[in-house]
């Protein structure tokens, strides 16, 4: 399946390749429009069941992903998918934890370490990367 968000997607983020990633918190309503055809969930707990293929990896709310070994392989797989399909990352909040793996993603594609977690709040949100252990997590990715 080839198909791309439609760039006026609220949370998009957009990575230097061009490829495009949605990310948003679970506790909020499912925005309108289009769905993902790939998410990764980062939660505490397992979420509920969606209408699409999804992968959950347990990272409780503040902290880093507990098997970061894990995390990588997952990330990985969402920057490739990403290429062709609609990928959305996701946490609890929206802002930490997957401004945390956004900003990794955008390492994946190219953004120096050092640069990811600011480039990551001027194209998705400007709270992203909530701990300061997120930053250095994002620093030294991968």
């Amino acid at each position: 399946m080839t198909a791309s968000w439609d760039p006026t997607t609220p949370g998009l983020l957009r990575l230097p390749s061009g490829r495009l990633v949605r990310g948003r918190g679970l506790r909020r309503p499912l925005p309108p429009g289009q769905e993902p055809s790939f998410a990764l969930y980062l939660r505490g707990r397992r979420p509920p069941p969606v209408r699409w293929e999804a992968r959950w990896l347990r990272w409780p709310d503040f902290w880093l992903p507990s098997d970061r070994a894990a995390f990588e392989k997952a990330l990985g797989e969402a920057w490739e998918r990403a290429g062709a399909e609609r990928v959305e990352i996701a946490c609890g909040g929206g802002y930490g934890r997957t401004g945390t793996a956004l900003a990794c993603l955008a390492v994946l594609d190219g953004v120096p370490g050092r640069e990811a977690v600011a480039y990551v709040r001027e194209h998705y949100a400007a709270r992203a990367v909530e701990t300061p252990w997120q930053r250095r997590f994002v620093g030294a990715f991968p």
